[in-house]
This record gives structure tokens, sequence and C-alpha cells, in this order.
């Protein structure tokens, strides 16, 4: 069986990319959490060759990088990306976007899925991320007719950008009707509910993690169990 190790799903959105995936395509596998620590290097690299989360072993491979993992699977299971081979084509193109782009979202609003926050401001390079996935999502939807990005069946696009919709979530982000509905779409997923239902019943705090939420504005609700 497939393990894959991950790190706390309250912050690792590269994580949940895979896991998510899996879950949804009922692939198998053992979930191997490992919490981000000071000694976080140290115990990574016991089980990834760069020391980062997600890795994904099977057998003797070890597959690292969430889209490595997602085309290794796709190489073994149907369902990954779309059989058509045009949403084929645009699922891995808007994949690869989120995996290489949307830098400002990704480091303005860090993942952080038990708390609400106000964000201090938001910079035009923000609103032209944000602006981005509304142009990008409605294209895919209406191209392929939905619900999902790529067409009927929840695919590796969809996966991908399961962590914008929890960031979408915890800072408030304002996205055009369609876009906002494909967010609640995938928080509505069983796979996303279980491991939101995880992440807010984590205690462990990573000081790294936590400074990266202050910088960015004020939190307004944590949901989160006490921490420690």
């Amino acid at each position: 069986m497939y393990q894959l190790f991950i790190a706390n799903k309250n912050y690792s959105s590269w994580s949940l990319r895979p896991w998510v995936l899996m879950r949804e395509l009922a692939i198998p596998f053992e979930e191997r959490l490992v919490p981000f620590a000071p000694s976080s290097r140290e115990r990574f690299r016991e089980f990834s060759p760069t020391a980062k989360v997600p890795c994904l072993h099977d057998g003797s491979t070890v597959v690292w990088d969430s889209l490595a993992i997602a085309e290794y699977l796709a190489e073994r299971h149907r369902g990954v990306w779309p059989a058509n081979g045009a949403a084929r084509a645009w699922a891995r193109c808007a994949a690869a976007e989120m995996h290489s782009g949307f830098t400002t979202l990704r480091e303005r609003c860090t993942m952080n899925c038990g708390i609400r926050v106000g964000l201090d401001e938001i910079p035009d390079a923000l609103t032209w991320d944000l602006e981005r996935l509304d142009e990008l999502w409605n294209d895919g939807i209406g191209r392929f007719g939905g619900p999902f990005l790529a067409g009927t069946s929840f695919t590796a696009a969809d996966a991908f950008f399961a962590p914008v919709a929890f960031r979408v979530q915890t800072y408030r982000l304002k996205l055009e009707p369609a876009a906002a509905s494909y967010v609640a779409r995938l928080l509505a997923l069983p796979s996303m509910q279980a491991w939101q239902a995880a992440a807010l019943a984590e205690t462990w705090r990573d000081a790294s993690h936590e400074a990266e939420v202050s910088r960015a504005g004020t939190i307004l609700e944590d949901l989160r169990a006490s921490g420690r």
C-alpha cells in the first residue's frame, strides 16, 4: 500500500493536494503525518530526499513533489486527469499554473485552516491573483460544463486548488459568484470536511507559520483545539 507522508493538516497546503486527490479517487494509502517542528528538516529527511512534504512511498519507489505524485498516480489509476484530451491538457495547465504561480496569494495568505483573519491590506498583486482565479475557474467550468474544473469529475486540477478554498475561507477573500460557488463546492466535499476536522483537532503550533499569519493581518477567530 502507498504511504503518503504529510505535515500538519492545519498548515500544509502542499500535503493536501495528493491527500485529497487520493481520497476523492478512493486510492488506498497509509497516512504518515510528521508535524512541523524546529527539527523538521532532519525528521523529514528520513523519508524525503528534499526534506519537504508531501512524499509518496510505493515500496522502494519514492516520489516527492505534489505534481510528480499526481503524475505517478496517473500512470496507475484512472481519473487523476480527465479522459477527454482537451480537458486533460487544460487541467494539466491549470495545475501547473497553481504549482508555479499565484505567488502573492500563497505568500500573503498562507494556509491555516483553523482561524479567520482580517487582512491588513490587499495589495495589487493579490488582487491580480484573485482576478486570475476568477478567470481560470470560470474558463474551466464554462468550457467543460462543471461542476469541477475540467468536467463532471474531481481530478488533479481540483486537488491543486483545494488549498486555495481553505485560504479563501480563512482570509475571507472576495471572488466573483461563480468562483465563490466553486470554493463552496470544494469545501463541502467529504474529504475536505475530514481534512478540516483533523486540522481543527490538532494541538501543534509552529512558530514560523503562526508568524506568517500575524504579518498578514489580524486573527478574528481561532477555531482550533488548545495548542501547545
